[in-house]
């Protein structure tokens, strides 16, 4: 009992954590780690500013032909659908999205490649 008081007492009369303030300026996305193309389902927004960069979870080629592309995508209509890698439903907004993806032209300059594939069952990653 004795020192529960006491406990009580050092932490009512120890110096307060200062608050911390939230900046105004809008805080970056950043990815917790390497983008893993083969675990990305759900809703995606693809970016096409390169001045937004620094918001985007990683960058991505659309690959005209399926045989050169890392992932399959079949877009689903409804995001609850989108369940496994590969399905991708298009967010809105990039507030709205799981992940934000930048869209390139050069090939050299992406994570990945993705090629649109009609049949929802080709949808994942290719195995090599």
């Amino acid at each position: 009992m004795f020192f529960s008081f006491l406990l009580t007492a050092v932490l009512a009369l120890g110096p307060a954590q200062p608050a911390v303030l939230a900046s105004p300026a809008v805080a970056r996305v950043r990815a917790a780690g390497p983008l893993e193309p083969c675990k990305i389902f759900g809703s995606v927004y693809l970016e096409t500013d390169p001045s937004r960069r620094g918001y985007c979870h990683g960058t991505v080629y659309v690959e005209p032909e399926e045989a050169f592309a890392d992932v399959l995508v079949f877009k689903e209509n409804n995001k609850l659908f989108a369940d496994k890698a590969g399905l991708w439903a298009d967010a809105p907004a990039r507030d709205f999205a799981d992940y934000v993806l930048l869209v390139v032209t050069d090939r050299s300059r992406a994570d990945f490649s993705i090629h649109y594939t009609k049949v929802r069952s080709f949808a994942g990653c290719k195995t090599n």
